[in-house]
């Protein structure tokens, strides 16, 4: 089990990759897998947008890394940290590259795979089941994501008032 310190530490890393997806415009969702000696093995943030992609999430990226710079599908004695609770995609990997324990900030209730619509770590037929830690700085990560959010609907009403300036100027 990590530290208090550790955690705080990861975490950080993955609210750093969450803010590069923010700068270029993606939802900010950060994330980084840890080997068992402490050391960042993969890092991802949100493409999705930038890659016209659905399957470049935060998670899928990082875990391609570690599996890369692992020489091995396998990341058994390995940590992910996630900003936003996984979707049943990325848990989907995290449960087939075998991630030892999945931490995660903001809960996701439209889509979250660990609890919020449904678990699929705790499905009993699945061959490995990861510890999950749900929660860790979740005031900081919804806070991000909220505002990130409103700021586009303050895009789209000023575009929406702009135009409709223009139809009837």
């Amino acid at each position: 089990m990590l530290t208090k310190d550790q955690k705080e530490k990861y975490m950080k890393l993955a609210f750093e990759q969450a803010h590069l997806a923010q700068d270029q415009g993606e939802v900010p969702i950060g994330a980084i897998v840890v080997d068992n000696s402490g050391n960042v093995i993969g890092k991802g943030y949100n493409r999705r947008e930038l890659d016209e992609d659905s399957t470049q999430h935060a998670e899928l990226i990082a875990i391609r890394q570690a599996c890369h710079k692992m020489n091995s599908w396998r990341l058994v004695d390995c940590s992910l940290f996630v900003t936003l609770e996984p979707c049943s995609m990325c848990a989907g990997a995290i449960i087939n590259s075998r991630v030892k324990e999945v931490y995660y900030g903001a809960f996701d209730p439209k889509a979250g795979a660990a609890g919020s619509v449904v678990n699929l770590f705790t499905v009993e037929k699945f061959n490995h089941h990861p510890q999950v830690f749900g929660g860790l700085y979740k005031d900081q990560a919804a806070e991000m994501l909220k505002s990130f959010f409103r700021q586009i609907r303050e895009k789209q009403k000023e575009q929406k008032l702009s135009s409709q300036e223009k139809d009837n100027g």
